[in-house]
């Protein structure tokens, strides 16, 4: 169980308040971490907070933040070393994607908007959280990026390249930051039962289609993502870094 101990660590996790992103805030809670529950919405920040706390008191704490603005960012890190004193493991979760469809008909506005949360922010964020683990020469970054971002996709073009992107965003940090002992890698889900992806899985025939091909016969659950992110942000991962972990139910592998 050490392997796995997050005793003494502070996550900040960025759309933590549903699907992945809160399966991985409750299992950082759980492994004795505290965590800091951040999306748009105050009131469910405020919601998954006091959730997690009614199960390990003290253990998290509420910062709104909305990703796509730099200052947002800026407060949610200076907040979060303010109340509780540093982050030692950081998850970019929170992504976008208000367009499905051909990359032909994908509206400016819609691309800007993709590239921008999902690859910008998440440089943004990183950037704001390396100079404090570069100064104690310890850190982990965690990108939660998707299959997406492995193959072409006819209805997820611009998400796909964004995920993609992500990928090097991790590689790049690993290498660069790696001789002070940070680590980071990415986490590439397939398909899983989470309300961003609810126009995935609730189509019956996309669903089909996915999980007739996939090995597991099935989409997957938030907790066995979680899961991922606990061993990477614990001791267990300690010679990971620059890495892409695909949990897809071996859907890529047919």
């Amino acid at each position: 169980m050490n392997l796995f101990d997050l005793n003494g660590k502070n996550a900040l996790i960025t759309g933590s308040t549903k699907g992945i992103g809160e399966a991985i805030a409750r299992q950082f809670s759980n492994h004795g971490a505290k965590v800091v529950i951040s999306s748009r919405k105050e009131d469910l920040c405020e919601q998954v907070k006091d959730d997690i706390n009614s199960e390990n008191p003290e253990s998290a704490i509420s910062i709104p933040c909305n990703i796509n603005h730099k200052e947002q960012l800026e407060n949610l890190v200076n907040e979060t070393n303010k109340q509780l004193g540093g982050v030692d493991i950081l998850v970019c979760n929170a992504a976008v994607n208000p367009f499905f469809g051909s990359s032909l008909n994908i509206p400016d506005d819609a691309f800007d908007k993709i590239l921008s949360a999902n690859i910008k922010s998440n440089h943004w964020l990183c950037n704001l959280v390396l100079p404090q683990m570069i100064e104690k020469k310890d850190g982990v970054i965690i990108i939660i990026s998707s299959v997406g971002g492995l193959k072409g996709s006819e209805l997820l073009g611009a998400y796909s390249i964004s995920k993609a992107a992500d990928m090097q965003l991790a590689r790049n940090i690993a290498v660069e930051h790696g001789p002070n002992n940070i680590r980071a890698n990415c986490i590439s889900p397939g398909l899983v039962k989470t309300y961003f992806a609810k126009a995935l899985w609730d189509n019956p025939e996309i669903l089909e289609n996915t999980t007739s091909k996939a090995p597991l016969r099935r989409i997957g659950m938030p907790d066995e993502i979680a899961g991922a992110a606990v061993f990477l942000a614990s001791d267990a991962g300690a010679f990971t870094t620059g890495q892409n972990f695909v949990i897809d139910g071996g859907v890529t592998i047919t």
